[in-house]
């Protein structure tokens, strides 16, 4: 039986997470076994006796091949965290989602993304901001997410499709539950164009509570956040909170002070957020305005032995060449030339007089015995 719908089963059990989904990996060697566990089994787990409850009602009253069959025929995939084409990014955070719902498709070139969030009450300011940033960003190559919501987010994904670019919805409840539901058409247009995210099963009602957590996953997805409105207590905030503890860059859209809708955008600025003038700022701060041409270079010019061996001793912390050399054993002339063409193909960059930090993804994950 396939492997995935025990993934799927355990997703379906409220309480059962990242964490606790590895647990009983750890204890029954495999969510096959785990699943049928007896309940005496499942509490030497460490399961509370609700949980147990929990998986015992769903396993009784879930047939999981029938139900899988119809996540199938519906044109929704299934990754989970252990497939090799789980997002990257998403993959680098703290307990990324077990199990993530597609309707559409991810492509490699996801990985250079930037989200845009902002408020449902956008002003006639941040519409024209938000269509002509996710304009300029699709032109150049880079992939908009956003959340499918009224306002800052519609806006983001209209224009990306309008534009002819890539763009990724994540949702707060199942893929095939449109909300909010006069959006419909263009969740039709993304899916042709992107995908529909999300870690809730296939049916999931969307729910107040589900939408602060999938928030997590925008920003994870993402190499940058950017905020063009919102209030103080706008759900965009909470999405630049999850950016900032993930580690990426957040951007906010400088607003009149006295705009309800600029409160929360210059408070993050205040905080060190950093100030959003133009696509052009976006792109030269994440080193983004070479995307086109990195891909054509790694489609040109495969990685080879004497790269893959520099890229394998890079990582985010940056390296001197010296130590590059140390490291690998090579001539410092081949490490030169290495990073050269790795700069070009944008997997390595520089960030001081001859050190260098690797840039790693889906199409980098080379190890010196693939070449």
């Amino acid at each position: 039986m396939n492997e995935k719908l025990y993934w799927v089963g355990f997703n379906l059990v409220k309480g059962i997470g990242a964490v606790r989904l590895r647990a009983l990996q750890d204890h029954f060697g495999n969510l096959a076994q785990a699943w049928d566990a007896t309940p005496d089994q499942l509490r030497e787990c460490g399961l509370s006796a609700r949980l147990v409850e929990n998986i015992i009602q769903i396993r009784t009253s879930v047939d999981l091949e029938k139900y899988y069959e119809t996540i199938l025929s519906r044109d929704i995939s299934v990754i989970t965290n252990q497939d090799e084409n789980y997002p990257a990014r998403l993959k680098e955070i703290d307990q990324p989602p077990p199990v993530l719902y597609i309707k559409g498709e991810l492509k490699q070139d996801d990985f250079w993304s930037v989200a845009i969030v902002g408020t449902r009450r956008v002003t006639a300011y941040g519409r024209q901001v938000t269509d002509e940033l996710a304009t300029y960003l699709a032109q150049n190559g880079v992939t908009v997410i956003s959340g499918l919501a009224r306002g800052v987010d519609a806006i983001a994904h209209q224009a990306s499709v309008r534009a002819g670019g890539r763009t990724l919805a994540v949702f707060g409840c199942g893929v095939d539950r449109i909300y909010p539901p006069e959006h419909r058409n263009l969740a039709d247009q993304i899916t042709k164009q992107g995908a529909l995210i999300s870690d809730y099963a296939p049916g999931t009602p969307p729910d107040s509570s589900n939408f602060p957590p999938r928030n997590r996953i925008i920003s994870g997805l993402s190499m940058a956040v950017v905020v063009i409105e919102a209030a103080e207590t706008s759900g965009a905030l909470i999405t630049a909170s999850f950016a900032g503890d993930q580690g990426r860059d957040v951007f906010a859209v400088p607003g009149n002070i006295l705009a309800p809708q600029s409160k929360g955008t210059n408070r993050l600025i205040q905080q060190g957020a950093h100030p959003l003038l133009s696509g052009r700022d976006l792109l030269d701060s994440l080193n983004l305005t070479r995307v086109h041409d990195q891909r054509e270079a790694r489609h040109i010019m495969p990685l080879d032995a004497t790269e893959a061996k520099v890229f394998n001793v890079l990582g985010i912390e940056p390296l001197h060449v010296d130590e590059i050399r140390t490291q690998t054993g090579l001539a410092i002339e081949s490490v030169s030339s290495a990073l050269v063409m790795m700069e070009l193909k944008g997997m390595v960059q520089q960030v001081g007089p001859m050190n260098y930090v690797a840039v790693r993804d889906e199409q980098s994950q080379y190890t010196v015995d693939k070449i």
